[in-house]
């Protein structure tokens, strides 16, 4: 026969109000299950005995060295900020929580859930803490906030004003397409980079072992004839004795100078450079400043979509933009912002935004649709994006083949000239 025990239980009703009452069980979570086919949502469950002996403890201080370790709540509040969730997990519990409340459950039950089935995986520390934020009486907007390393500004402006009008469940959604977009961009471009960076890989491993191994034997060998040497051949050789003697002292000042330039472009001053570099950059600059305005454009459209105020969003998307340069003069503009309503010509005085753009967030302004206005402006961007990752990507492969083959064919043909110089030398 199984032991029944006594909880004593602090729950809320279904309209917000605050329960206290007891139940026999068999365990805490027989008494949770119990708790909530009552309708209600539990908010603290314990033990009747438990609680006696924590009475017990809090009267006698020389019981505290006795008493037991922290519940898992204060556990879980002492890891908070150390578990994160990235873009992949946000978009993923997203998904999940928006299918959930579309189901009809509601948002503590929601969370619940995805806290049981993700308590091991990555996260499931912050879906945990935002599950007991909830069951609390917290909103999930102020419960999102408390982490700022998995929610965004724009995550969480999102959601309250989803709370705000009543529409979580479609603000969800929003967010969940908004996230996708980030993402594939992202998988975009870094798998047009890849076939690149093998080559570029492959290439200078070549090139390093035909300059460290390849081209000493051979000249050892020439050494050793005691004939005179090409000049390509001579200039391969001498490149060779300098790769392997000063090889190691080189590559060292090259980490030092890369951790050092880190280091800089890591101060405000360093990025605002290197920022502004990109911009400016030959093939590289159409990639950087088109997914820039595609963000930029995606973000503070879905913000206003949501009725965020506009000095509000702009704040939020300065806090997303990735380009120093670019979130700089989303700051001036949104100071420029006398009425706030219109942000055409703030951005239009920096002449940093191209005109095109600025004079498309304009006709939108003047037909008091914003929302369609920068829907176009980012697919426009994107589309520009993936035209000029393809353009990159054509350009770069060819320009690194022959830079390669260059060299390769350099080392052969200055080794071949100095073997048919000695070869010619002997018929004689």
């Amino acid at each position: 026969m199984l032991k029944m025990a006594r909880f004593h239980y602090t729950a809320r009703s279904s309209t917000g109000e605050k329960v206290e009452g007891a139940v026999e069980a068999t365990d805490r979570r027989a008494a949770t299950l119990q708790i909530e086919r009552m309708g209600h949502v539990p908010v603290m469950v314990t033990e009747a005995a438990a609680a006696k002996a924590a009475a017990k403890a809090a009267a006698a201080p020389e019981a505290k060295s006795r008493a037991p370790r922290a519940s898992a709540p204060a556990r879980l509040t002492l890891r908070r900020g150390h578990d994160r969730m990235g873009t992949r997990d946000v978009l993923l519990f997203t998904s999940e929580l928006s299918d959930l409340l579309g189901s009809g459950m509601n948002l503590g039950n929601a969370l619940r859930t995805l806290a049981r089935r993700k308590r091991q995986q990555s996260g499931g520390s912050v879906i945990a803490q935002l599950r007991d934020d909830i069951v609390r009486g917290a909103s999930l907007s102020d419960a999102l906030s408390k982490h700022p390393g998995s929610f965004s500004p724009l995550y969480v402006s999102m959601i309250r004003a989803g709370e705000a009008s009543g529409a979580l469940h479609e603000v969800m959604r929003r967010l969940v397409k908004h996230y996708e977009r980030v993402q594939e961009v992202k998988e975009k471009v870094a798998m047009a980079l890849v076939y690149p960076l093998i080559v570029l890989v492959v290439g200078v491993g070549t090139m390093i072992f035909l300059v460290v191994f390849v081209v000493p034997r051979f000249s050892t060998i020439f050494a050793e004839l005691g004939s005179s040497l090409p000049l390509p051949t001579r200039i391969l050789v001498m490149m060779s004795k300098g790769f392997v003697s000063y090889g190691p002292m080189t590559g060292a000042g090259i980490v030092l100078f890369a951790v050092l330039a880190y280091r800089a472009l890591q101060t405000e001053r360093g990025r605002f450079w290197w920022h502004r570099f990109q911009l400016k950059l030959p093939f590289a600059r159409g990639i950087v400043s088109a997914n820039a305005y595609a963000r930029f454009a995606r973000t503070l459209g879905i913000l206003l979509a949501n009725g965020v105020p506009v000095l509000r969003a702009l704040e939020i998307v300065e806090r997303t933009m990735a380009n120093a340069v670019l979130a700089r003069e989303i700051r001036n503009a949104r100071d420029r912002v006398t009425d706030g309503t219109t942000i055409s010509g703030p951005l239009a005085a920096g002449k940093v935004f191209p005109p095109l753009m600025t004079d498309m967030l304009a006709v939108g302004e003047e037909s008091g649709d914003m929302s369609g206005a920068l829907e176009h402006i980012a697919t426009r961007y994107e589309n520009e994006l993936d035209r000029n990752v393809k353009i990159f990507t054509t350009a770069l492969e060819p320009i690194m083949m022959v830079f390669i083959a260059t060299f390769v064919g350099f080392v052969a043909v200055s080794l071949l000239l100095a073997v048919f110089d000695m070869t010619s030398g002997l018929h004689i």
